[in-house]
């Protein structure tokens, strides 16, 4: 089933609805817990789970310390690093619209990139396209920044900075992952990416956060579906993709997550979006768009 075509093909698809859902699972669990405590929890969570199932269907283990220490750096930047910074982004009032704006121009570093780190070459529409993905995101975040006192602009700079540099490490850690870990079970070496996660990010959370987590069904739900959906299902089809395509390639699904987030902010939290956010974003996803074409 897994290595039918039709699968191979709704691979991008649902990855695509997944990895969108995760900026809403993290507005929600805003409400109730510090962001990075509920990270810590997460990466537990997900790092039993998938090592149960390794362990049930028999899969093999890295070998080597080399094998192990790929696995590690990958884990810290594409989890601890990417999802610590997108979630404790949103839980300071990040957005969650403008949270999946700015992780959608992932597309545009990866071809920004490429050139030093695969020897791809950037053509005049990919850097026309990486020119427009900045003015949007410059359009998006205007109406916010104007007209505000200093305190309550670095209070909104923050959030974007600490997003954007989750953003970076993600970009990495794929470029890392697609080099280094080419061989190896996905499951057994998601196991140990969730383990390290969990490592590198429970000091942090101790010393930074009060680790508040109130445990009520809306919490226990968003638990739920950022382990099975998101940390299994989301980051595997991820990690599936990478291996069997070209990063710039799987990089271009990622334009459809910023619409996608916008709608489902809107729709569940009511995040209002000004007539110039509109055009920023339909600037950003063109410009992604171009960036990211072959």
């Amino acid at each position: 089933m897994l290595k039918t075509p039709l699968f191979l093909r709704l691979v991008p698809v649902l990855f695509t609805l997944l990895w969108s859902s995760g900026w809403i699972v993290a507005g929600y669990s805003a409400l109730y817990a510090d962001a990075l405590t509920f990270l810590v929890v997460r990466y537990a969570c997900a790092a039993v789970a998938i090592t149960a199932l390794a362990l049930a269907m028999g899969a093999p283990w890295p070998k080597g310390r080399r094998a192990i220490l790929d696995c590690v750096v990958t884990g810290v930047l594409i989890h601890a690093a990417y999802l610590g910074g997108v979630w404790w982004a949103v839980r300071h009032g990040l957005p969650t619209g403008i949270s999946g704006l700015i992780a959608g121009l992932q597309p545009i570093l990866t071809a920004l990139f490429a050139p030093m780190l695969v020897g791809e070459r950037i053509t005049p529409v990919r850097w026309l396209g990486i020119l427009a993905g900045f003015v949007g995101i410059a359009l998006v975040l205007q109406p916010k920044l104007v007209g505000v006192a200093p305190t309550v602009l670095w209070a909104v700079l923050i959030p974007v900075a600490v997003n954007v540099a989750g953003m970076f490490a993600v970009t990495f850690g794929s470029f890392y992952q697609k080099a280094r870990i080419v061989t190896g079970d996905l499951r057994t070496v998601t196991a140990v990416q969730y383990v390290a996660a969990f490592v590198v990010t429970l000091p942090v959370a101790f010393a930074l956060e009060p680790m508040r987590i109130d445990w009520n069904l809306t919490m226990a739900l968003v638990l739920a579906w950022s382990v099975l959906a998101l940390s299994l299902g989301g980051v595997g089809l991820y990690l599936l993709m990478i291996r069997r395509g070209e990063i710039s390639r799987v990089s271009t699904f990622l334009y459809l997550v910023p619409a996608l987030v916008a709608v489902e902010a809107w729709i569940l939290f009511g995040e209002a979006l000004t007539p110039l956010q509109i055009l920023g974003m339909a600037v950003t996803i063109l410009g992604v768009v171009l960036a990211s074409r072959k």
